[in-house]
């Protein structure tokens, strides 16, 4: 306290032309507007940036939740959509969930590899969340696998940088469609193999999933076609397809339930046996 008074004492003509200048600002604001609007304005400006740069901050340690809450809104969106489709083409009057063909569930990535020959992805749903062998995995760019095993909060993919993959594709001009699987080399690029020779191929087409199997539905992207090439007998092509996606860093997925799954398999079993 002592050193507080003898502060005061020391400084006390300083302090008192700062008191005095302080009434006499205040007075001049508060008696000509054109001080008082560009005080205002300079002080909007200085807090107006110190909230700016607040509100950046916490923006950035929400920004997983509001990825999180993005994916939520997209996931349901999707399902009105499946649903509205699926509506406009349909005379039964049933449920909802017997007119939608396909749903979607929202999932994070939590652990994924690409630099191997038999690449996987693990992500935090599991049979909890309805997610079972031979579901679809996509983001908004694309495919990124096939659902392999799930446990009660888990689940593991087989992404399409897996030797093992293969996945029905076609071209979007047209309806010629192949396999497509990985050769093991670029982490970007992906191989479509059997498309045949009279198949209009160019560079740059796009090529979707072909739905012809119970996993992902018709016309989802998956990469553009960078260079083709004919197999030794000369009747098939074998393409190059630089992916949408960026296997290199996934965050967000959705996995695909085709609700006619059960139905298609039983019926085709005697086919398959």
């Amino acid at each position: 306290m002592q050193q507080i008074l003898n502060f005061v004492i020391r400084h006390r003509n300083t302090l008192l032309f700062l008191f005095l200048l302080s009434i006499a600002l205040g007075l001049t604001i508060q008696s000509h507007e054109y001080h008082k609007s560009r005080f205002i304005s300079s002080t909007n400006f200085i807090t107006g940036g110190f909230y700016q740069t607040t509100n950046n901050i916490t923006d950035y340690f929400y920004l997983k939740s509001y990825n999180k809450r993005l994916l939520e809104e997209n996931t349901q969106l999707k399902n009105k959509l499946s649903f509205i489709n699926n509506e406009s083409y349909s005379n039964k009057k049933n449920t909802i969930d017997s007119l939608r063909n396909y749903l979607y569930i929202p999932a994070e990535v939590i652990n994924s590899t690409y630099h191997k020959t038999k690449n996987y992805i693990t992500i935090n749903k599991g049979s909890k969340d309805s997610i079972h062998a031979d579901m679809g995995v996509v983001t908004d760019k694309g495919i990124i696998g096939i659902v392999e095993s799930s446990s009660t909060n888990y689940s593991r993919v087989i992404s399409i940088l897996n030797k093992n993959s293969r996945i029905n594709a076609q071209l979007k001009k047209s309806n010629h469609f192949g396999s497509l699987v990985w050769n093991g080399n670029m982490s970007n690029v992906v191989q479509l193999i059997d498309i045949p020779r009279l198949a209009p191929l160019k560079i740059g087409d796009t090529i979707i999933t072909g739905g012809r199997s119970t996993i992902f539905p018709k016309g989802i992207p998956i990469g553009k076609v960078t260079n083709f090439e004919l197999n030794n007998d000369q009747s098939y092509f074998t393409v190059n397809v630089l992916l949408f996606n960026d296997m290199t860093n996934i965050g967000f997925v959705n996995v695909i339930e085709n609700i006619n799954a059960p139905e298609i398999k039983e019926l085709e079993a005697p086919l398959n046996e």
